[in-house]
């Protein structure tokens, strides 16, 4: 499909997605997305008011993405495998060519303000993750499920920072021995 042929706001979506993803959201202006997404000023605030808007659609189709990916890794698993399978996810994401962290965490790191609608984003993420993981770990019987899944999402943010700093084989292998170690068979 040519560009040309995709909508507008999703060109401006595909277009922030990339560049904020590999250079950061404040070093990517308005001016630059709307050349590299082939559309006028107008376009961009006729579907996004303001930037932080097109921010705040970027981390909410992220999040898609990887809601729909979890889901997908989780299904129809026991608990522990689907566990094991939520948290694979993460690992398999450290190991792109482009992986440049987790977007959430780097976002956060550029919208420090907690009201903002970038970090509401950010927070509604990770309690889903959470969520996911306490429910599993509930499953399994542990008996603190809320601090398994603590300790998880802590475990998930280092892992996304590891990937791209250490050997993602090894942060992957790392996240499964987690899983296997904190929830034996």
């Amino acid at each position: 499909m040519k560009s040309a042929e995709v909508h507008p706001k999703d060109r401006l979506l595909a277009t922030a997605s990339r560049l904020f993803y590999a250079e950061g959201i404040h070093a990517v202006g308005v001016e630059r997305l709307v050349s590299e997404a082939s559309v006028t000023r107008a376009t961009f605030y006729r579907h996004y008011p303001t930037k932080d808007d097109l921010v705040a659609a970027y981390l909410a189709e992220t999040s898609r993405q990887i809601r729909t990916a979890v889901d997908a890794a989780r299904a129809g698993k026991p608990p522990r495998e689907a566990l094991a399978a939520a948290l694979a996810v993460v690992g398999d994401a450290t190991c792109g060519d482009d992986f440049r962290g987790c977007q959430f965490l780097n976002a956060a790191a550029e919208y420090p303000e907690p009201e903002s609608q970038v970090r509401h984003v950010i927070d509604d993420h990770r309690k889903w993750f959470f969520e996911v993981l306490r429910s599993e770990a509930a499953a399994l019987g542990h008996p603190e499920p809320n601090h398994a899944a603590r300790v998880l999402v802590l475990l998930r943010d280092g892992a996304l920072h590891g990937g791209e700093l250490d050997d993602a084989d090894t942060v992957r292998a790392t996240l499964r021995r987690a899983v296997e170690d904190f929830f034996p068979a």
